[in-house]
């Protein structure tokens, strides 16, 4: 089959670093064409992927007939907007997170989405590695017992003024930008759904520097926090009545080395590790699929807005800055 041809709207770093090249080394797809509204940037990003046509303006990629799908590394605010955009123009689109700011966004793209025939979805690269796959299997089989508490930390340090994270205007803040992975792993793993969650956070220049949440599912709780002015740290850990599971690297994959499963019962512990995965080509490659194929995909809109959900009630049990 013709592989699909990715169309990409802006030069941003996670692009340049992540998405372009798993684009590139997948099975199934190509860089045909970046948008750029900064000189030079699209040159830059498209020098070691051979033929690639540039823009300087978005509008005109996405008018481009040889472009099948699109991903948007866009600033957060900007993401709505442009999947729209993008979906109007008949192209399939991978927009990064969040895909929005408020839930009944997410279901204004359900009905573009549905309109245009496409395929649109939020990249949460976590819901395609098989760490996350293995976890939720895990959790069914008992292989802890019965789930009782999820703890969950993710956090670096940023204050960097110029930096879109530290940025109001922008939609900055430490729970867009990480926030939603322990919301996002913790409700994939489980299949379960928030009923009720306080939280605390702490603002810094209109952006939520870090956020600590504590969050009542039907059948358990959880607690995790998030900062952007904390040094590195990720984990996520799931106990049950016969002990605990513990995933070493939950959203950044390959931070410490392989990528690692701790299962710890009584006084046994055995390690299940996944050595050879990009979860950004598992994610483009299951893109690709789901639109030659129709074959499910791990993190639909429908999904994204329940995570969205949990997003907007610790901001409304936080209370405003």
């Amino acid at each position: 089959m013709e592989p699909i041809n990715w169309g990409i709207l802006s030069a941003a770093k996670i692009a340049a670093e992540w998405v372009a090249p798993a684009i590139h080394s997948g099975t199934n797809g190509r860089i045909a064409a970046i948008a750029s509204r900064t000189p030079g940037k699209a040159e830059a990003l498209a020098a070691p992927y051979g033929d690639v046509r540039i823009f300087d303006d978005y509008d005109t990629m996405l008018a481009d007939p040889g472009i099948d799908a699109v991903y948007i590394p866009l600033p957060n605010g900007e993401h709505v907007a442009w999947t729209k955009r993008t979906l109007a123009a008949g192209k399939h689109v991978l927009c990064e997170k969040p895909i929005a700011l408020a839930e009944n966004q997410i279901d204004a793209l359900i009905q573009a989405r549905d309109a245009s025939g496409c395929l649109a979805a939020e990249a949460f690269m976590v819901t395609h590695h098989p760490q996350w796959t293995r976890v939720r299997e895990m959790l069914a089989e008992g292989a802890i017992g019965t789930l009782v508490h999820i703890d969950g930390a993710f956090s670096f340090y940023n204050d960097d003024p110029n930096n879109i994270r530290n940025m109001a205007d922008l939609a900055g803040g430490a729970l867009r930008d990480i926030g939603v992975y322990p919301c996002v792993t913790a409700r994939f793993a489980t299949g379960a759904e928030p009923t009720d969650i306080r939280a605390e956070i702490e603002w810094d220049k209109g952006i939520d520097s870090t956020a600590r949440v504590w969050a009542d599912f039907p059948d358990f709780t959880m607690s995790f926090y998030v900062s952007m002015r904390m040094g590195l740290r990720q984990q996520m850990v799931f106990h049950g009545t016969k002990g605990f599971l513990t995933v070493e690297t939950p959203f950044n994959a390959k931070l410490y080395g392989d990528d690692v499963l701790h299962l710890a019962i009584g006084n046994t512990a055995t390690r299940e590790r996944f050595p050879l995965v990009n979860h950004y080509q598992v994610q483009v490659d299951a893109f690709a699929e789901t639109i030659r194929t129709g074959a499910p995909f791990a993190c639909p809109l429908e999904f994204s807005k329940g995570n969205q959900r949990m997003i907007d009630m610790i901001y409304a049990a936080a209370g405003p800055a």
